[in-house]
């Protein structure tokens, strides 16, 4: 492959930045600078999200028109209403997260954003992060809930637009910011939908010190994992500049064909990571560091262009600081004085204050100054003219936590290995310190393996220490007699065909290869991925209905459990709201199963920030003995602004239905 001249001078020019400029120990900056960096960011990411919101999904089919500056347009009057500056997801989290650093210490556990989230956000929550909730209240932590094979959303936009704060409070740690920000990208997301995170971070915590554009997508660069997808992706941003540049509308065509038209059609939306943070590339590199040029060219990049216009404007803030950002749009209503009339007001998450926009600077400085002095730092210098001296060779270690998913799925007979998981395996040290794994398997260094013997629950205590703190936890393991669903004769359901033509008229979020087209799937053993799930879509009308998925049997068989394990959720629909057993009897009448035990629990609201994508719901009773069984639930509709979804029915979302003597 013939590599451009430009890529290879930039390669260069990023280890000679690196060397020189970041490679140094210790870095000094006056805390007067470092506080109007933090305050850039702050109103820049404000500046860019109320900026960008009225291009929001706007510009697919073309970018935006060149009729710049864009202005506030609409927004000039809900920030008059609001008499400040008001929330939305670009800022939202990071100031919860801000909170949270206050409460816990520059460096909160998982579990602990975890309660922050499932407490704060109640709506308002789309793709990534709305599966990544519904896990949560599952009773799954981070990473699980950004896993690829539970968070179908995990290629997603959204880690990229809510974590900035964990590089902008750590100035010159450039190592330590990327490292932070990809633990927190994981929350969401996996894989390279947290690529663009880390990238971001990098360039976030370098700008404090460096000014020169190219040089910091050189700098970020260092911090992906080499020729992952968005290391390649921002080459191709910076030769597509080098072909055509002064023509940001051509480089454009060119990327959105190969990264959106083009696109695999499991990972193809308007929303998707890597698509997203080749815009922001192509922004940053034709803004050429003018602050309205780079905004204005964030939002006409179009796709999710207000995420990228409150980003890279926030990296603009650090970057000029809060004196170099222009009055004009932080001053936009005659008569305020102060950026923002100095007003953040909370419009989006549950039980968030309002708060002055200069105290959440004096929050975010002190918890800044906390971490670095945390991390070998240190501060001098007489009061009002202090120096902060930064280790940049700080490194980011996670807090020594459990890391809460899928616990293993033993069945007798069936050889298992399933490792038990930490944000830093390999730090940790692994011991069970009470309780019996399963007969005929062994537990070492977090990890079980062999071949279970005995069905049952097995309970053991496990502990973690990373060479200072110990921490343990209990666990229950279940181990499953022999899963009967693979050899029934016959599969009951109310709808055994995917109504396409009605799918086609909702507003799905997954590629179609997603979605099988009959409920054969439901016993096939495949529990994600392309062809997977099932929906029992049949019909257009707002009737609700009852849904139903079983099997029956040439001879009868002895059943005292079910596994229902959920697909993919629609923001409108594909849970059920209740789920019973019912089993066939001699006369050839359907009967309930009293006595069933649902683990966990439905969720307990039917409302869709609290369902979860891809989990598993066992049902166990006393053995009975039948030709046939089946759950049956009431499907929920879910209100929806698309006027087409409004009219679909309710719907289950299945991959699987397990049967265990």
């Amino acid at each position: 492959m013939k590599i451009s001249r430009s890529i290879i001078i930039l390669a260069i020019t990023a280890i000679f930045a690196i060397s020189s400029a970041f490679g140094q120990k210790t870095r000094t900056i006056k805390v007067s600078e470092l506080k109007d960096k933090i305050e850039g960011a702050w109103i820049g990411q404000m500046i860019g999200n109320i900026y960008g919101l009225p291009h929001e999904n706007k510009y697919i089919n073309a970018p935006g028109p060149e009729n710049w500056p864009y202005g506030y347009t609409k927004n000039i009057e809900k920030l008059k209403k609001y008499n400040g500056a008001f929330s939305d997801d670009d800022t939202d989290v990071e100031y919860m997260y801000l909170l949270q650093m206050q409460k816990f210490g520059p460096e909160p556990s998982y579990a602990q954003l975890r309660d922050a989230w499932m407490y704060h956000i109640r709506d308002r929550v789309w793709l990534a992060n709305r599966g990544a909730l519904g896990l949560m209240h599952f009773g799954y932590t981070p990473p699980f809930t950004g896993s690829k094979n539970l968070n179908p959303h995990w290629y997603q936009i959204d880690p990229q637009l809510i974590n900035e704060v964990w590089a902008f409070t750590a100035p010159g740690m450039v190592n330590y910011a990327a490292s932070k920000s990809e633990w927190a990208a994981r929350i969401t997301s996996d894989e390279w939908g947290v690529e663009p995170t880390i990238h971001y971070g990098a360039m976030y915590s370098a700008a404090f010190f460096e000014k020169d554009i190219r040089k910091l997508i050189s700098i970020g660069l260092e911090y992906l994992p080499k020729d992952c997808r968005y290391a390649n992706t921002v080459h191709e941003m910076i030769a597509l500049h080098e072909k055509y540049p002064t023509q940001w509308t051509a480089a454009w065509k060119e990327m959105a064909q190969k990264y959106y038209v083009n696109e695999p059609d499991m990972t193809k939306t308007i929303w998707n990571a890597n698509l997203n943070g080749a815009c922001a590339i192509l922004a940053l590199l034709y803004g050429e560091g003018d602050f309205q040029r780079t905004l204005d060219l964030a939002c006409a990049m179009g796709f999710d262009a207000d995420n990228q216009a409150a980003t890279l404007a926030g990296l603009m803030g650090v970057i000029n600081g809060m004196k170099g950002l222009p009055e004009n749009l932080y001053l936009p209503i005659e008569g305020w004085k102060e950026p923002f009339n100095n007003n953040y007001v909370n419009i989006t998450r549950y039980d968030l204050p309002d708060d002055k926009i200069s105290d959440i600077v004096e929050n975010t400085l002190k918890a800044t100054i906390d971490l670095v002095v945390s991390k070998g730092g240190k501060v001098t210098g007489k009061r009002g003219n202090e120096v902060l001296t930064i280790n940049t060779g700080a490194i980011f270690n996670p807090p020594l936590e459990f890391c809460l998913g899928p616990l293993p799925r033993l069945e007798i007979g069936l050889p298992a290995e399933f490792e038990f998981y930490t944000a830093a395996n390999k730090i940790y040290n692994w011991s069970l310190v009470s309780g019996k794994v399963p007969d005929g398997m062994t537990f070492e260094k977090g990890k079980l393996s062999g071949t279970p013997q005995k069905p049952g629950y097995f309970d053991l205590t496990l502990q973690l220490d990373n060479g200072k703190d110990k921490i343990t936890r209990d666990f229950r393991l279940l181990v499953r007699g022999k899963n009967i669903a693979p050899s029934a004769d016959t599969i009951f359901a109310n709808v055994r065909q995917l109504n396409e033509s009605v799918l086609d008229s909702c507003w799905f979020t997954f590629g179609k290869s997603m979605y099988a087209k009959n409920v054969d799937v439901i016993n096939d053993g495949v529990l994600s991925g392309p062809g997977s799930v099932f929906y029992s879509l049949a019909a257009k009308t707002k009737i609700p209905k009852i849904d139903y998925f079983g099997y029956g049997w040439d001879v009868p068989q002895k059943i005292s459990m079910l596994a229902f394990h959920t697909g993919c959720l629609e923001e409108f629909g594909g849970w059920l709201t209740s789920l019973n057993v019912q089993y066939l009897d001699e006369k050839g009448k359907w009967q309930p199963v009293i006595q069933t035990l649902i683990d966990p629990p439905l969720p307990e609201t039917d409302i869709v920030f609290y369902q979860p994508h891809f989990v598993e719901y066992t049902i166990s009773f006393p053995t009975i003995e039948t030709r046939a069984i089946r759950i049956i639930g009431d499907t929920k509709i879910e209100g929806h602004w698309n006027k087409y979804t409004k009219n679909v029915s309710g719907f289950t979302s299945i991959t699987e239905l397990s049967v265990y003597h």
